[in-house]
């Protein structure tokens, strides 16, 4: 048998139309799958669907209506990747109700909501992968991103917990923890080329990370070959956390 491969099986990726979620996309595909993509800029999505190859959606998963339009467009979800777009930065003791809740509906329960509505399906076929994109400031928290920290921390042990119920299902519950890495997002909170330089000096890698890194990660975590592999943060952040 050919190793790493998911021919048949089917996935939903949300945040889809760029970066991580992308090139997660991408990967899946090359190994067989089939993709629906869900996010919410339509012109985006579209044009990103068509260059991989992928199915789509324009739905915005912060909400109940759109994880169900999500859900029922990708029809059967084998593999689910929810990867929500990080809160806008803030000084903690600055952050509103209106911020926090934002949040917790956009970063927590949009993974909590979408693993919800794709598990019967999961546990009944006796298989199933749920893996959501968090970040490393999960276990070293950035002072400027409170939301984040706090809600992509509640994601992580969310998943860690639902792993302990679906194990033996066949379901695997996992989590992927990007470090610092090139996308639109890491692009606008240091925009200042010589921060960006700054920064990447304080990775031991010294570079930062590109999407396909992060989306291997991912990748992996949906084949077979993973299989025995559930409730764990898969850091991919160039030895920062070291």
């Amino acid at each position: 048998m050919s190793l790493f491969q998911l021919n048949g099986k089917r996935a939903l990726v949300t945040g889809g139309s760029r970066g991580i979620g992308l090139a997660a996309a991408h990967d899946l595909i090359r190994l067989g799958a089939q993709v629906t993509l869900a996010a919410r800029n339509e012109e985006v999505l579209r044009r990103a669907a068509d260059a991989i190859g992928a199915r789509w959606v324009v739905a915005d998963v912060g909400t109940p209506d759109g994880v169900g339009a999500a859900v029922e467009a990708a029809g059967q979800v084998d593999i689910l990747v929810s990867n929500a777009g990080g809160p806008p930065p803030a000084q903690p003791s600055a952050v509103t109700e209106e911020g926090w809740a934002q949040g917790f509906q956009t970063t927590f329960m949009s993974t909590a909501r979408l693993a919800t509505a794709v598990l019967p399906g999961m546990r009944e076929r006796r298989w199933g992968r749920i893996i959501a994109v968090t970040s490393l400031t999960v276990g070293r928290p950035a002072l400027n991103l409170p939301v984040s920290n706090a809600m992509r921390a509640a994601v992580t042990n969310h998943l860690r917990t639902l792993a302990l119920e679906v194990a033996a299902d066949g379901v695997t519950c996992n989590t992927v923890a990007p470090g610092y890495t090139a996308t639109d997002r890491l692009n606008a909170l240091h925009a200042d080329p010589t921060d960006a330089e700054r920064l990447k000096g304080r990775i031991p890698a010294r570079r930062f990370g590109e999407p396909n890194e992060v989306a291997a990660a991912i990748a992996f975590l949906a084949t077979n070959e993973a299989a025995y592999i559930t409730g764990q943060e898969i850091l991919v952040d160039g030895g920062w956390s070291i």
